[in-house]
């Protein structure tokens, strides 16, 4: 009823954690119904470890959050050798994250979880990093960059390839398509959007680092309409996230064309949330009579 499958890959639930809200993934609740939740993201891994940006680097903005994490983690070698294995005991399926500041980090980063046994499905790959070796864009800005790196991981590993674009672009369908043609099993769509914050009264910034990422509610809107335009342009599943905080958001994203979904910030104030989004969108879908999550996926009028 709620099954999705990619390639060889059947996920139990459309519903996905993302990317480091549950830190590495090992940090779920022993009170979590996991098999509710289809896959847990883990942190972005980096070749070498990072302490990531000075605090404050999370802003509560309004009902959503502004934050700039800077990619903090423990490096890959920690990773593999510390967190892999407590990952493999997950009763779901895990995603990897990977970041790099080059192609060759990128590469290396996944050439070296590639060499350990860890059971995970495959790779979120997040293109929201400065390219160094560009003077500091981003790679999901350069539709040609997303696809040489794409092609690249691809020729490393046969197991699923999700790429995940920024929305601060101006045709992320086209970015998508180029994705697409490289080799990628799907799409994850959007990160967050580019914000800031300041207090009003000093006139100081609410982040160290001014600009940070949007997240959380208010995004919603235009998070839907990139994932539509995406939808409209390519034939791999898309993943959608950005601002679910109900399972009518999840049935919105669906209908506008995602296969599956994210949920992240809500994760922070409670922790079983997917949980509950699970029983109500099953219900949803039985109350409803539809046979399968799948018919309702680009069902818009």
């Amino acid at each position: 009823m709620l099954d999705f499958q990619v390639k060889d890959v059947i996920f139990k639930s459309p519903i996905f954690a993302a990317s480091g809200t549950f830190g590495y993934g090992d940090e779920i609740a022993e009170n979590i119904d996991i098999e509710k939740i289809g896959c847990v993201i883990t942190k972005s891994i980096t070749v070498k470890a990072r302490k990531g940006n000075p605090h404050p680097r999370i802003h509560q903005a309004g009902v959503g959050m502004l934050n700039a994490i800077g990619l903090a983690n423990v490096g890959v070698k920690q990773f593999c050798n510390k967190k892999l294995p407590k990952l493999n005991k997950l009763k779901t399926h895990y995603m990897v994250s990977i970041a790099g500041s080059s192609m060759e980090e990128y590469e290396e980063v996944l050439s070296q979880i590639e060499l350990f046994s860890g059971n995970h499905i495959g790779y979120e790959i997040n293109v929201s990093c400065p390219n160094v070796k560009e003077g500091g864009m981003e790679f999901g800005l350069n539709e040609n960059m997303v696809c040489d790196l794409t092609s690249r991981l691809r020729g490393i590993t046969k197991k699923l390839l999700f790429v995940k674009l920024s929305p601060n672009v101006t045709s992320i369908e086209n970015i998508a398509k180029k994705a697409e043609e490289a080799g990628a099993d799907g799409i994850s769509a959007v990160n967050t959007f580019v914000g800031l914050g300041i207090d009003y009264k000093t006139g100081k910034f609410e982040l160290s680092t001014i600009y940070g990422g949007v997240s959380g509610p208010p995004i919603k809107p235009l998070a839907l309409a990139k994932v539509n335009k995406i939808y409209n342009k390519i034939k791999i599943p898309i993943i959608g996230m950005g601002g679910i905080s109900s399972f009518r958001d999840i049935v919105e994203f669906i209908r506008v064309g995602a296969s599956m979904v994210q949920v992240g910030t809500l994760n922070y104030r409670d922790p079983s949330v997917i949980c509950k989004y699970y029983d109500d969108l099953s219900k949803f879908i039985l109350d409803n009579k539809i046979s399968s999550i799948s018919d309702l996926i680009g069902d818009y009028r």
